[in-house]
Parts: structure tokens; sequence; C-alpha cells
């Protein structure tokens, strides 16, 4: 028979890679990406620097704060960056551990690929893995007491022990607890939401110390009173109404002409005016507020009559911090001034103040019984710092609301991957077939998390490792594991380095199944151009129209 001339299906410009080649392309990308983060696990953990586009520095440890800032090419790479944003969304810690474990995963795969196993083999052991994990979790998971405030300071100081404002204390960890016990909504049945987007705000402003940060009572923001000379800046126990229309006089929806043929006509339209704006005025100080607040405009001759009243008044507040106010004072945000109710006005505010900060002003709604919502103020040296403790605190509140959420227990320290790898190694000889190896590669890869732990804290890995598997094989003590700080095998349970149960469960979820995700792809079509217009090649030169495309006189609508 003749010989073919190859047949063309993909366009010369498309790059086609598959098979095992791809696989392996992917495993050394995803590994890549888990090496560039695998330094900032654990408390003893680098600190990585980025310079961003507009030429600002982040400093930070936060797995997903790194991964954010860096541009990534090769696609299997952006699907890791995609588990630590999913990661920080879903439960805000343990982003670092999760691209560390899914690293692992993959990389451990990479020998039964080239043994010519099948990815879906790979993938069913893996998933089993992580079943008999969870079962794991869940049988050496410890109930906690939510209000024990001690045991929830151990909590969220082992989350934050790993990141930079670790060397402060319980400090970032009190604010985290108070913040987030202050916000939480009872939804019935012992469990508790905490919205930290909606109802928790972190102010920062440079100047002072750390020590000065603290959360308040209430909510402040940055906004002075409307006529400073004339309104009072302090007031005790405030009647507070807050308002999303504008307290001036309205204007037409378009330009409105009026023409006016005698001066009296005019008198009378600035007269109206005046009543307009009065009435408003007095249908508000009807309910004697202390302070009224609006999101839109307040004129002149508003302040004017309110100042008289000795009301205070803030304008041009911003939505989110006016659903703050609501929920901390107990006021219900009115659209019409006339629908004013008594019982819209918010009461349960302690102290209304605006003080001075640095050089600006930031009024202060605080010591309120109750509040449903609270700012959480921090001060420090310079900006960066700031970011950096707020990034800390997210996490610290997230792990906050997760126990608030599901109050389970883990032992940090690597003690449960270690306990789920040493379960995993001893039933592996239970699982039938050829899936019985990848199951004990996966057993093996949970060791990755106390494997690295020991690597930053600079120890000697293998002995090490071999003490602490000894430990588990026999399966005796579940809570043993590493000391992050100082390297030393001890009980968790006595060093209270504790993880959330939740994070623990989402970081193995996640990274096996990212991790079998990446193994099923065997296939990589690259430089697929969008959809152009036919002919839109190189770009056009710019045409000088000529008569026949310029409008005409008749294609003008009249």
């Amino acid at each position: 028979m003749a010989l073919h001339a190859p047949v063309l299906v993909l366009k010369d410009s498309l790059k086609r890679e598959s098979g095992a080649k791809v696989q392996h392309g992917n495993i050394h990308a995803a590994k890549a990406v888990s090496d560039i983060i695998r330094t900032t696990l654990g408390p003893r953990s680098m600190l990585k620097m980025l310079l961003d586009a507009s030429g600002g520095i982040v400093v930070t440890n936060d797995g997903n704060a790194i991964l954010r800032e860096l541009d990534i090419a090769h696609p299997a790479a952006k699907s890791m960056i995609e588990l630590s944003r999913t990661q920080d969304e879903e439960v805000g810690d343990g982003t670092t551990s999760v691209i560390v474990l899914a690293g692992e995963m993959l990389h451990v795969a990479e020998t039964f690929i080239e043994k010519n196993y099948h990815p879906t083999v790979i993938c069913r052991a893996y998933s089993r893995a992580l079943e008999d994990a969870i079962a794991v979790l869940d049988k050496i998971a410890m109930p906690v007491n939510v209000n024990d405030r001690e045991a929830m300071l151990g909590l969220v100081k082992s989350s934050i022990g790993t990141k930079f404002t670790g060397q402060f204390g319980d400090l970032i960890a009190d604010l985290a607890i108070d913040a987030t016990t202050t916000a939480g909504v009872d939804l019935g049945q012992g469990m508790r939401e905490v919205d930290i987007k909606k109802y928790i705000k972190v102010e920062k402003i440079p100047g002072g110390q750390l020590e000065d940060s603290k959360v308040l009572k209430g909510v402040m923001f940055n906004k002075d009173v409307v006529a400073p000379g004339k309104m009072r800046r302090k007031i005790v126990n405030p009647r507070i109404i807050l308002l999303d229309c504008p307290v001036e006089y309205k204007k037409g929806e378009n330009q409105t002409n009026a023409e006016l043929m005698s001066e009296e006509d005019w008198k009378v339209l600035l007269d109206m005016e005046e009543e307009y704006i009065k009435n408003l005025c007095v249908q508000i100080l009807k309910f004697k507020p202390d302070l009224v607040i609006t999101e839109k405009g307040l004129s002149d001759m508003a302040m004017h009559y309110l100042s008289k009243a000795g009301v205070s008044a803030i304008r041009r507040l911003r939505k989110t911090d006016n659903n703050r106010i609501a929920k901390a004072c107990g006021a219900v945000i009115v659209n019409r001034p006339e629908e004013l109710q008594e019982s819209d006005v918010g009461t349960r505010a302690g102290l209304f103040e605006v003080k001075k900060i640095g050089d600006e002003f930031f009024s202060f709604i605080i010591e309120c019984k109750d509040p449903k919502a609270c700012t959480v103020l921090l001060r420090g040296a310079s900006k960066d710092i700031l970011n950096e403790v707020e990034r800390n605190l997210q996490d610290a509140m997230s792990v906050a609301r997760n126990i608030l959420k599901n109050p389970k227990l883990l032992p940090g320290g690597g003690a449960s991957e270690l306990t789920v790898s040493a379960t995993l190694k001893q039933k592996s000889s239970s699982v039938e077939g050829v899936e019985k190896w990848p199951y004990e590669a996966a057993a093996l890869a949970f060791e990755a998390i106390p494997r690295t732990l020991l690597q930053n804290c600079g120890l000697n890995v293998i002995r090490t490792m071999t003490q602490l598997q000894g430990k588990h094989a026999n399966g005796e003590n579940p809570w043993v594991g590493v000391d992050g700080r100082t390297g030393d095998i001890v009980d968790m349970k006595e060093r209270k380095i504790w993880d959330s149960y939740s994070v623990k469960a989402q970081t193995f979820k996640t990274a096996i199944e990212s991790a079998c995700m990446l193994l099923r792809i065997d296939d990589i079509v690259s430089g697929i151009k969008k959809k152009q217009a036919p002919g839109a090649g190189a770009p056009k030169q710019p045409q000088i129209e000529t008569g026949e495309d310029a409008d005409t006189e008749q294609m003008i609508p009249e």
C-alpha cells in the first residue's frame, strides 16, 4: 500500500502534548508550586517578599497571599493556586498545607505513572485513602466547649503561631475571639454563624503600637460631623437615626428649566425649598435624635436646622458601614423620613464620640449593649506590618468562626497526619488488587506535613521522622507530634497545639481531589486563539473615509 500523507487534524499553530508526558509535566508544575510555599509552613517558617505590579511590597508567609501575587503560566500550576484560594474562602486557614499536601500526592503518583499504571486506578486508590483518612479524623477528633475561652485561645493561637504575629502572644488571638463572639448569630441547635465579611470591619491606622489594637464594642468610621464647630462631638447614650435618603431639596431627575416672570416667583421658589427642608427636619426631629447619619448628601439648610436643635449629623457614609451601625446600635435604616417610627431609632449605643487619630477624624459609636457588629482597630508601625497583621487576623477570625460552627478539635503539629498515615499503612494490607500500592503511597504522602515542619525547624529529618513513625505505628497515642518551635516530640494536648476539624478535613479533601483531577489530564492543547472576526488579522491602518462611507445628510435623523 502506498504511504499516505499524514493527516493533519489540528492546525499548525496548536501545540498538543498527550500521554504520560503531560502527566509528568503537570506533576512537576504542581511540585514547583508546592516547593515555593513549602518553607512557609509551621511556626519556624520563612517569609516571602513579593514586589507587585505597582511596585508595592508584600511581605508574608500566608500561602494564599503569596500565590495570589504570582503570575504563573503553566495551567496545572494555575489550578494549584485555585486550591489555596478556595481553601482560604472556605475555611480561611490551611492554605499552605493544602498546597504542600497536593504537591506530595502528585509526587508519589509519579512512580506509578512511570510503571504504566492507569491514572484512574491511582485516583480510585486516592479517593479510598481520603475516605479512610476522614474516618480517622472523625475518630480522633475531640469536642471543645465554645464558651471555654482558654481552649479557644489555644486553638486560635496555634493557627497564628505559624504567622508573623505569633510573637505577640495572645494579642491577635484575643482580638479574633472577641470579634467573632461579638458578631456571632445563634442559629439554634448550638450552631453559630459568623459573617466576617459583613459585620466585622478591620480598620487599619498606622501609628501607635500593635498593643493598642482593640475590638470596639461597636463601630468606627472615617468621618467627622458635618459642622464640627456647631455640633456636639461627644454624646452619651445617643439616640441614632440612620437614613439612606438625601436630606436636601429634591432635584429633578434630568435638567429642569423653570422660567420665572417676576421677582416674587423666585422668592416663592426659595421659600418652597426652605419649607421642604424644614418639614424634612421636623419629621426627623420629632423623634428627638442626638445623631442623624445619612448615606447621601445633607444640605447646608438642613445642617442649620439640625444643629439648632442640637443634633449632630454625619453624611455620605458607606452603605456597608451604615449596615454595621444598624447592627451595632439596633437602629433600622429608613428610606423616607416620613416613615420614621420610634422603633427605628437606635438606642443601644453607649457613647458617640469623634476622636482625632493621626491627622484624621474618626467617629466612634461604642459601648453598645449586645452589638451584632464590631470594628477591629489595628495600630502598628507601618503599612506593611498592618497589612500582614490584618491577613493574620483574617485567618484567626476564620479559625474562631470554624470552631463556633463545628466545635471539634484535632491535634496539630503534624500529629493528625501521622495518625492518618499510620492507620492507612495498616489498612493497606487489606486493600486488594493493583490499588494497594497507590493507596500505600497516599499514606506516605500524608507524612509530607510533619516532614516539612521538621525541615523548617532545621532538625535531622530522617531520625525524627523515624521516631515519630515508631510512636504512631502501633497507634497507641494519636496525639504525639512535633512542636514546631523547639522541634521536640511531644504530646500535643500538653502543648495546646490544636487544629480545627473543619480546616483539616477541608485540607485533605481539597488536596486529594485536586491531585486526582490533575492526574486525570492526559492531553494539553495550547495555542488556541480566540475566534476572530474573519479578516481581522493584523491591526488595520486607519481608514480615511471616502465620500460613500461618510454619513450623508439623509442618514442623520431629524
